[in-house]
C-alpha cells in the first residue's frame, strides 16, 4: 500500500487543482485543469476522471497505482453524504451528491471536503500546523473562508457551514454588502476585494498625495497588494488601510481564540503573501483583545502551502478515510 498514490482534488469556479500524493504527503505530481461549469455542472466529475487517465497515461501508470481520491469543493458539505449543499459557482443545484458523482466517474473511494476546511487540514499536516491538533485557517483570498479543527477534527456543525469565519460581522451597522446576502461581514474587509474597497473609499474623500493615490492615477485602480507595497513603504494612507484591515482580523482571531484556544491561528490565501507586514499588525489587535491565558498559548502564523493547502488537505482527506 505505501507505494501507492491518491489523488488530491481542489475544486474551484474557474480552475480545478490535481495532484498526485503518497500516503507521506508527498507530491509527487501536481497540475491543473479550467473548470467547466456549463450544463449545470455536470461535466465537471468527468472532466477530472479524463484528466487523471491522461496524467496515469503520461507517467506511465495504471489506475491500480490510486486508491482513493479526496476533494475540497466550495461551499458547505455535509461530511457524511458528500453532498454540496448549494454551489453558487458551479452550476449545481442545491444538494448535489458529488461524492457519489465522484466515485461513480472514477471508480475509487472518494471523500469530498469543503475547500477551505481542506487547506486547514493542509497546513496542519504538511504546513504551517506542522502536526498541531487544535487549529484554525483563516482564509484570505477574493472572499475569507475558514477552518477549524479541534483534537485532529475538522468541526463541520449540524449543517456543514462550521468555520464560516469570513461572515462573521465586523461592521454592524451600515456596512458594505456582501455576496452572503447580509452585510458588513468580514470578508467584505479583509478579503483582496474587501482591501480594494476601502482604499478606494480612503482615496476618494482623502486629498492624499502619495505613493498608493500615484498608483491609482497611472493605473485607474489599485489592487490589495498595492496597498500593503506602498504600506511597506511609508505611504500613510495605505497604513491606515491597513490598520483597519489588522483591527478587524486582530479583534476576530482573538474572539475564536478566546473561544477555542486553538494551538495555532494560520493566516492563508492570496493576501497572507503580504508576509510580515500583515502578520506582525494582526499581532497588535490581537494581543489587545485576547484573554492572558490565550495570548500566552495560541500562536498566529502565515500559511507556508500557498496553493498546494488545498489538494494536501483533500488528500489528508481521503488517506484518513481508508485508514478507519
Amino acid at each position: 500500500m505505501s507505494n501507492q498514490w491518491i489523488v488530491g482534488v481542489d475544486l474551484g469556479g474557474t480552475t480545478t487543482k490535481l495532484a498526485f500524493i503518497t500516503m507521506d504527503g508527498e507530491i509527487v505530481y501536481k497540475w491543473e485543469i479550467s473548470t467547466d461549469n456549463s450544463n449545470e455542472g455536470q461535466f465537471i466529475t468527468s472532466n477530472i476522471e479524463k484528466a487523471i487517465n491522461e496524467k496515469l497515461n503520461d507517467l506511465g501508470q495504471t489506475k491500480a497505482k490510486l486508491l482513493g481520491i479526496g476533494m475540497g469543493a466550495p461551499g458547505p458539505v455535509d461530511y457524511e453524504t458528500g453532498t454540496i449543499l448549494n454551489a453558487v459557482n458551479l452550476g449545481w443545484k442545491d444538494n448535489f451528491p458529488l461524492k457519489e458523482s465522484l466515485e461513480a466517474s472514477t471508480s475509487l473511494k472518494a471523500a469530498v471536503e469543503n475547500d477551505a476546511n481542506c487547506a486547514a487540514l493542509g497546513e496542519m499536516w504538511k504546513g504551517a500546523g506542522n502536526g498541531a491538533k487544535d487549529l484554525v485557517c483563516v482564509t484570505l483570498g477574493t472572499g475569507v473562508g475558514g477552518g477549524v479543527i479541534a483534537n485532529g477534527n475538522i468541526i463541520q456543525g449540524i449543517n456543514g457551514a462550521a468555520g464560516e469565519i469570513g461572515h462573521i460581522t465586523v461592521i454592524p451597522f451600515d456596512g458594505a454588502p456582501c455576496n452572503c446576502g447580509k452585510t458588513g461581514c468580514l470578508e467584505t474587509v479583509a478579503s483582496a476585494t474587501g482591501i480594494v474597497r476601502l482604499a478606494m473609499g480612503e482615496l476618494k474623500k482623502a486629498e492624499s498625495t502619495g505613493e498608493l493615490r500615484a498608483l491609482l492615477v497611472k493605473n485607474g485602480k489599485v489592487t490589495a497588494k498595492d496597498v500593503f507595497d506602498t504600506a511597506r513603504n511609508g505611504d500613510e494612507l495605505a497604513q491606515q488601510v491597513l490598520n483597519e484591515v489588522s483591527f478587524h482580523l486582530g479583534f476576530v482571531t482573538a474572539n475564536i481564540a478566546n473561544t477555542l484556544n486553538p494551538e495555532k491561528i494560520v493566516l492563508g490565501g492570496g493576501v497572507s503573501k503580504a508576509g510580515d507586514i500583515l502578520l506582525d499588525s494582526v499581532k497588535e489587535y490581537f494581543a489587545k483583545f485576547a484573554f492572558s491565558a490565550v495570548r500566552k498559548s495560541t500562536q498566529l502564523a502565515l500559511a507556508t502551502l500557498g496553493n498546494d493547502a488545498g489538494v494536501l488537505g483533500a488528500a489528508w482527506l481521503i488517506k484518513n478515510k481508508l485508514n478507519q
